[in-house]
């Protein structure tokens, strides 16, 4: 113990002895510096450390800590230090400086401090506290700021994310760096010995350690997706389930509100399968069950994301994500047209059907109401012959069965629309929506044919066309016979061609010798002609 005094140049352990009094009877305390804030005040019995200049009275240096480059630690009160120092520390602050003069009574005394300090002699000690604490003490927390919507904190066996910065008391930064950690929370103590050892950097011994922590984010491995209907779809006629194809747009964030990623950066959906593994498993399970036109808010742990290892530069190892979802469309692939009749006709004898040619309006958008075409945007109504192949199938599917007047929302999903790689505006898996009325309706006749009757074929079929009996029927003759049948609706041309056209290609059908007369032995009807073709492929 006395060679401990003598290499800590006399600040440490002290005894009583015989000496003549100096110039002053009790320590002079000078507090030219006393911080704003005070944590708390040195009293018995507490550990301090401090640095500290010792000079005599006329200034001149005997001892410094700092020359040492080691602060002095001890226990007030308990002979750690010179009397006069154990007293004058009481009620100091972390970061006050102060000047302690000593009289020789409560310093060394009239032995003095080998050759150092002489017998008798007054001492000044400049001091500066760096730390304070007691065995008594337990972590301290502040809590500096906390959300406004915390609907839940930190638990036992929880993984939490954090950035800290780690101070000593004094405020010295023993690690200034913002490091992002992963810890089992198992109590404060081992929540901070990992902070401690994560540093890397060297701590004095017997500091008090101050950390400012930002929690991150924090879960348990027993956590689930967490699923907030943020807008419900209404009326929601149908839900998505395993093995539908989903489009949908999305904002990704960390539970601190920091975005990584948006579909609307790419300026594209988000498309894929649900249920079957194409997404990481939170999302997968989080779009099953969803309305089109839904808002929702979907958040994964990180064992139901990108757990441990992360993703990339732009997601950290275990981080808790947090995903709002817009649900654009979905659909399945055995899906149908679905029809909604919104107004009727009053009066219909006849309905659309194959070959009809048929003029109607349209408006055409995507389920979330982004209007693609409508036929508003041209002088006459969309026409078209049905089954033609020139529109759709889904689309050709709805026109049918129609009234002249009825009006119709009509839902197509994609493989009978545009499929996966869509259309000019029309984008790729799109689910589009119809809004339909038919303006008029033509009958058709069936494929190949360019006439039909509507009532029986005059049994004499060659004598009713030769108008002059000459045995042989020209284009005037056939034309003007035909004409007849078709005003007084014994007959119907096929529709949406010039009927002259019409005319003279059936002329042409019978005329097989091209010589421009029908005789008796060329003229023969399809219908015939069709059931002798089936004749013969049967034979």
């Amino acid at each position: 113990m006395v060679r401990r005094i003598f290499l800590s140049l006399l600040l440490a352990t002290w005894f009583s002895v015989d000496c003549n009094p100096g110039p002053i009877d009790d320590i002079a305390v000078d507090r030219y510096f006393i911080p704003k804030s005070c944590i708390r005040e040195v009293k018995s019995g507490d550990f301090v450390r401090y640095h500290y200049n010792g000079t005599f009275t006329d200034g001149k240096l005997f001892d410094s800590s700092y020359d040492r480059g080691a602060a002095f630690f001890g226990q007030v009160g308990q002979k750690w230090q010179i009397a006069g120092v154990d007293k004058g520390i009481l009620g100091m602050c972390v970061n006050e400086h102060r000047k302690i003069t000593v009289p020789p009574h409560l310093a060394y005394g009239s032995q003095g401090a080998g050759d150092k300090v002489p017998p008798d002699t007054t001492l000044v000690f400049d001091l500066v506290l760096l730390d304070v604490f007691n065995r008594a003490d337990q972590v301290q927390t502040k809590v500096i700021s906390t959300p406004k919507e915390c609907k839940r904190s930190v638990m036992r066996t929880d993984f939490v994310r954090f950035h800290f910065n780690g101070t000593l008391l004094d405020g010295s930064a023993f690690d200034s760096r913002l490091v992002l950690l992963s810890v089992l929370v198992a109590t404060s103590k081992e929540l901070f010995l990992v902070c401690l050892f994560s540093s890397g950097t060297e701590i004095p011994a017997h500091a008090s350690l101050v950390y400012h922590i930002l929690l991150e984010d924090l879960h348990n491995p027993k956590d689930d997706i967490i699923v907030e209907v943020m807008k419900a779809s209404e009326p929601c006629t149908r839900k998505s389930v395993a093995g539908d194809y989903i489009r949908y747009h999305y904002n990704a964030s960390f539970l601190n509100g920091i975005t990584f990623d948006s579909s609307y950066q790419h300026n594209h959906t988000y498309n894929t399968y649900i249920g079957m593994g194409y997404m990481i498993a939170g999302i997968d399970k989080g779009l099953q069950g969803v309305c089109t036109g839904e808002r929702r808010r979907i958040i994964l742990p990180p064992h139901l994301a990108y757990g441990q290892q992360g993703a990339g530069k732009d997601i950290p190892g275990s981080a808790v994500l947090v995903f709002d979802i817009h649900v654009i469309d979905f659909h399945g692939v055995k899906d149908t047209v679905q029809v909604d009749i919104t107004r009727k006709s009053e009066a219909c004898n006849e309905t659309s059907e194959v070959n009809d040619f048929i003029q109607y309006h349209y408006n055409c958008s995507l389920l979330d109401g982004t209007l693609l075409f409508t036929s508003r945007d041209y002088e006459t109504p969309q026409d078209v012959v049905l089954g033609g192949d020139k529109i759709i199938d889904g689309l050709d599917e709805a026109l049918r069965n129609m009234c002249v007047g009825e009006r119709r929302t009509v839902i197509v999903p994609p493989h009978l629309g545009h499929g996966e790689k869509g259309a000019g505006i029309v984008p790729g898996s799109a689910v589009l929506r119809f809004e339909l009325e038919l303006v008029s309706l033509q009958k058709g006749v069936p494929e190949g044919y360019l006439f039909i009757w509507l009532e029986e074929s005059p049994g004499h079929l060659f004598e009713a066309l030769d108008v002059n009996q000459d045995q042989q029927v020209p284009l005037e003759e056939f034309s003007q016979f035909i004409k007849q049948q078709v005003s007084e609706g014994k007959g119907r041309l096929k529709p949406a061609q010039d009927p002259d056209s019409v005319i003279i290609d059936m002329f042409k059908n019978q005329d097989r010798n091209t010589d421009g007369l029908i005789t008796q032995d060329e003229l023969k009807l399809k219908v015939d002609e069709d059931a002798e073709k089936t004749r013969h492929e049967e034979l």
